[in-house]
């Protein structure tokens, strides 16, 4: 039952619910916690008043999140435009929910023109209330508070949840020491230890007759009650006796006769309890049969990691054997140095099969982490719903039923198409391409040596030197041996990556090159060749060099200084209330390229932004304020577009913790495209990216993030593809 806890926290003081009301948005407050955020509004500001100026509900509860709230630090806050009341002071709880002390009202003292003639009171005020959860504002009538119903049914369980936390039972006839009780009779009401149940207890005569339970059992049925008669908010002296169905409150006969509920239609109280909580288990029902596939799907990754660990080593021992071969094959001393070039580059490629190895462990790893909160998340929801179908108050239930079954359903379809499909498979998929080299073995002859010309000889390319890493290639050359003339300097050319023209990209004495900011996962020709006073030498031979998949982290050298970063750079939050922007350290400008973002941590509804940006992008800002950014900014309910601060095409769904978000740009299309939980969200966001971009995030300390590179391209976007193709 320990996932369940958090399910039983006040979102406002993080403790167990004391005293808890339900709010008319279905979510749950400490008694407490309410008084502490209410604050006061001029009547003139209320939703009533609004209404009778022609705006509606919706057009005040629901207003751009971007004019709503003005609170930059922790997106949560009371109404913009009370320009005539005074700042409320306000304090932060433990969970960063912003905290509203109640303000206490002013002794009322008329007030005095400088004529002397006396002006009207100040406007009356009333109580609003803001949800810290949903962030929906509600006006309370003149009751306050006590016009809130009492969450009795997570009263219950919370009882019960701390009652197993409890120490053991101790036997109640001992007289020094008690022991650990070991029965409880239920007609005595008294707990025994063994020696005491013996003694005080024996099972003969009339005693034998009684009914003996476990210690914990005991104490649930002695704490076990009559049920408890749920009264009437509107009416106190009334119990509740129907349900209304339009409003999906439970009421009494006194409402039909003269209250709002009399034109509704009702049913009988018990049937709807019944009813509800049949819906409920059938919602559970999927539920459960979601994390049972996810235990399984767990138990599939773990299985993965042996399988790759296996592999890594089966393939150790074979290229063990292999390399034996060949060293008993060339005994011949002109071509050690042969020898020894090959098994320099043999580490270079066991070095990339450990790497791989490395990544594919860190996939499934990362899965297995991110599935297993989720079940966890799960598993506390499915105890919670459980407990709550025990209660045998069905006012009571009835109140929270219809929230908890949207709950159930939503967390159900969290675990929809793709949750529960590896990202990576437990196959090697390198297979080393030797015949080029196999060629150029069977092609080794003498040559004969001619007096050499005044011009320098071609250059020789050490293979065993050259490489690339990430989107870099280091290329390192030698002028032959015996060569009799001296070159002055080299030009080292490269093509375009598609097979196109050779440029040039380094000219000087050096012999070694590194060049930088090649396109990820293309293939480039190099050569090189010497030049002295008398002429250039005819180039070397050509050198085919692969730039690896695009694999980046996160970059603390441009980021602001109120970014946090840890594993390895990849995961990243904040130390401050307002957005911070930080860069992938890899740019790109060619090629399609997607990454995803898991949210490690997502506290009080923030506005983190997701995209790319250019270099010189305002750091301190949310992402798409100015116009060196593209992203898209989302909360727990929707998301929009944003570039030089223009917002676009607001989407309906957003995060939660455990949530993923996923970028895709394509240079091929030059368009930007975003996706949540691996289905896109909303449509083409942007169009006619170029230049050089960085996958950028904007978060404050209410969030944590986690990068994912190097995936393949999603489902979604391929379909399309292949259909417009």
């Amino acid at each position: 039952m320990e996932e369940m806890e958090e399910e039983l926290k006040c979102p406002v003081c993080g403790s167990f619910y004391r005293e808890p009301i339900i709010l008319p948005c279905s979510h749950s407050l400490c008694l407490a916690c309410a008084r502490n955020i209410l604050v006061q509004t001029p009547d003139s500001e209320s939703p009533q008043s609004r209404r009778a100026s022609g705006l509606s509900d919706y057009d005040y509860l629901d207003l751009d999140k971007m004019s709503l709230y003005s609170e930059a630090d922790s997106g949560y806050g009371s109404y913009g435009g009370f320009a005539s009341a005074p700042t409320t002071p306000c304090q932060k709880s433990p969970n960063g929910v912003r905290v509203f002390p109640p303000t206490m009202p002013a002794p009322h003292q008329p007030h005095h023109h400088s004529s002397g003639a006396l002006l009207p009171p100040p406007a009356a005020r009333n109580q609003c209330l803001t949800c810290p959860q949903c962030h929906r504002s509600l006006l309370l009538d003149e009751r306050g508070l006590r016009g809130f119903a009492k969450n009795r049914v997570l009263e219950g369980v919370i009882e019960r949840y701390q009652q197993s936390k409890a120490a053991a039972l101790r036997c109640q006839l001992c007289e020094k020491s008690p022991k650990e009780a070991t029965v409880m009779c239920e007609q005595c009401d008294v707990f025994y230890c063994e020696p005491c149940r013996l003694r005080c207890h024996p099972p003969r005569g009339p005693l034998a007759k009684h009914r003996l339970l476990p210690p914990a059992q005991g104490r649930v049925s002695r704490r076990l009650s009559p049920r408890k008669i749920s009264t009437c908010t509107d009416h106190e002296l009334e119990n509740h006796s129907m349900y209304c169905v339009q409003c999906k409150m439970p009421v009494c006969y006194q409402c039909l006769e003269e209250g709002k509920h009399s034109s509704h239609e009702v049913k009988a109280l018990g049937a709807m309890w019944k009813l509800h909580k049949s819906q409920l288990s059938q919602a559970l029902n999927g539920l459960s049969d979601r994390a049972k596939e996810a235990k399984e799907f767990l138990v599939q990754l773990r299985n993965m990691v042996q399988q790759i660990q296996v592999q890594l080593s089966a393939d150790k021992e074979s290229n063990d054997k292999e390399n034996s071969v060949e060293f008993e094959a060339c005994l011949v001393a002109q071509c050690d140095a042969l020898i020894d070039a090959l098994n320099r580059r043999k580490v270079q490629l066991l070095s990339r099969v450990n790497k791989e190895h490395e990544h594919k462990l860190k996939v499934v790893r990362d899965q297995i982490s991110h599935c297993t909160v989720k079940l966890r998340q799960t598993t506390g929801l499915m105890e919670y719903c459980l407990e709550v179908i025990k209660e045998n108050d069905p006012s009571g239930f009835l109140q929270i039923s219809d929230a908890l079954i949207r709950r159930v359903h939503l967390t159900e379809d969290q675990w929809g198409k793709g949750t529960l499909t590896p990202r990576m498979t437990t196959d090697f998929d390198l297979n080393l391409d030797s015949a080029p080299l196999l060629q150029s073995i069977h092609q080794l002859d003498f040559v004969q040596m001619k007096v050499p010309s005044l011009v320098p000889a071609p250059p020789m390319l050490q293979m065993e030197e050259c490489c690339t890493q990430n989107n870099s290639a280091t290329l390192s050359w030698k002028q032959p041996p015996m060569s009799m003339v001296q070159a002055e300097g080299y030009i080292l050319e490269l093509d375009d990556g598609n097979g196109g023209q050779f440029r040039e990209v380094f000219v000087g004495k050096e012999t070694m090159c590194t060049v930088d900011g090649l396109h990820f996962n293309s293939t480039y020709n190099a050569r090189v060749k010497a030049f002295n006073k008398a002429g250039v030498s005819h180039y070397s031979k050509t050198l085919i060099l692969q730039t690896s998949e695009a694999w980046f982290a996160f970059d603390p050298g441009s980021a602001h200084s109120d970014i946090i970063f840890s594993n390895d750079n990849l995961t990243v939050t904040c130390n401050s209330y307002d957005d911070r922007v930080v860069l992938g350290k890899t740019g790109f400008s060619k090629g399609v390229h997607y990454w995803e973002l898991t949210i490690d941590r997502y506290d009080n509804h923030p506005d983190p932004a997701f995209g790319v940006a250019r270099v010189e992008v305002m750091k301190d800002v949310m992402l798409g304020k100015d116009d060196k950014a593209w992203a898209m900014y989302v909360d727990n309910n929707r998301s929009w577009f944003m570039h030089n601060n223009s917002h676009t095409n607001r989407t309906e769904g957003g995060i939660t913790k455990g949530a993923t978000v996923g970028v895709l740009l394509d240079f091929t299309r030059r368009t930007l495209t975003f996706s949540i939980n691996e289905e896109q969200q909303g449509p083409v966001a942007f169009e006619g990216m170029e230049g050089l971009l960085f996958p950028a995030v904007s978060l404050n300390r209410n969030v944590q993030v986690t990068l994912h590179t190097g995936l393949p391209i999603p489902g979604f976007y391929s379909s399309r593809a292949s259909i417009a193709s």
